[in-house]
């Protein structure tokens, strides 16, 4: 198997990524959400439409 985030070869422990460091960098990858899978549902762009103003009215200026 072949590491996703920098092209070598996998281990064991960490599959399918070669070592922590790449698990790491999926990991943040996750959470900063540079992984989504489009839409084109007009709900769920009302949906976020509605969650970013909702931030902006919480946000303090």
């Amino acid at each position: 198997m072949i590491c996703p985030i920098c092209g070598e070869k996998g281990v064991k422990d960490f599959r399918p990524f070669c070592s922590k460091r790449c698990a790491d960098i999926d990991l943040g990858k996750w959470m900063r959400g540079s992984y989504a899978i489009p839409s084109q549902s007009e709900d769920d762009q009302e949906e976020l439409i509605d969650a970013l103003e909702e931030h902006m009215r919480e946000r303090p200026n």
